[in-house]
């Protein structure tokens, strides 16, 4: 007899990827297909239901979990707004796909999809209280609090690159000045230095001297902006991924040096700082996670 399994779903601009996973966290069939363009609600429901019919070939799935590009409601149930895609504002996206498919479906914002997967199969899977820190072309966070997602009253908590870094700082999409994203994004480091990230990665491997002045200052900033989460959360890891987190070696020693000198021990006792394991496959394992959840 089949064992039970779910789907996790990871929902990008150019890219869904899906992945049937057991309850212990392998990993039975994968599938990537491209994002429909225009990327419309209805275009896109379309293609996740053909696909998730071509990955299971009708085994037996027990429920359905999805990372979308932006903010879900408290629920898990409707994608409020999803960047890259087009036309997407207040969809009842785990509806539509109950309705079509018949699977138990749950959503949830795709950087805290990837902190779930990180903390569940990932970097973090040995520590119940965590923090995941994504630094892509922007900045998402997620919290996980006693193993589980922590979003808050409103579903909206976890916006960790959001915070205050520089109350006269460069101005922010979200409206605040000097977030921790307008210093730790990728295109935070194209303004600050015209270079890419990746760039600077190999000038440092070279024992370029500015690329490693960069990154230890890049870490100081990083590490001020960990200091306020770690006061408020106490993590007992904190997770680094996204894209910059290929240059971690180069920033990690100047962003602990920072945390202890402007943490107070006692909240800091045995703080792990790691790089994330799962690369662009978090997002899809999360998710999954979040579908046994669902169904558990």
């Amino acid at each position: 007899m089949e064992k039970p399994s779910v789907v996790g779903l990871d929902l990008g601009g150019t890219a869904i990827k899906l992945g049937q996973f057991l309850e212990d966290g392998t990993c039975i069939n994968s599938l990537t297909v491209n994002t429909p363009q225009p990327s419309t609600p209805e275009a896109v429901v379309k293609t996740i239901i053909e696909a998730i019919a071509q990955l299971t070939q009708e085994q037996n799935c027990l429920a359905l979990g999805i990372g979308t590009p932006g903010p879900a409601d408290k629920d898990g149930r409707i994608a409020k707004v999803a960047i890259n895609l087009a036309g997407w504002q207040d969809v009842p996206l785990a509806d539509w796909l109950e309705q079509k498919t018949g699977i138990s479906t749950i959503i949830a914002n795709d950087a805290n999809c990837a902190g779930l997967g990180e903390a569940w199969l990932g970097a973090g899977k040995d520590y119940d209280n965590l923090i995941m820190l994504t630094l892509g072309t922007g900045v998402g966070g997620a919290i996980i609090l006693n193993g589980h997602l922590f979003t808050g009253h409103l579903g909206a908590a976890g916006e960790l690159g959001l915070i205050t870094l520089n109350f006269d700082g460069p101005m922010c999409n979200s409206g605040n000045n000097g977030s921790l994203e307008q210093y730790g994004s990728i295109r935070a480091i194209r303004r600050m230095t015209g270079k890419e990230p990746a760039e600077l990665g190999k000038l440092a491997e070279t024992g370029d001297k500015e690329a490693l002045k960069f990154w230890d200052n890049y870490g100081c900033l990083l590490g001020a902006g960990l200091a306020s989460l770690i006061y408020v959360l106490t993590p007992e890891a904190i997770v680094i991924g996204g894209g910059i987190s290929g240059s971690t070696k180069f920033f990690f020693p100047a962003t602990l040096q920072e945390i202890e000198r402007r943490v107070l021990s006692s909240s800091r006792e045995n703080l792990q700082l790691l790089t994330a394991k799962l690369g662009n496959q978090a997002g899809m394992v999360g998710a999954a996670k979040l579908a046994w959840e669902l169904v558990n």
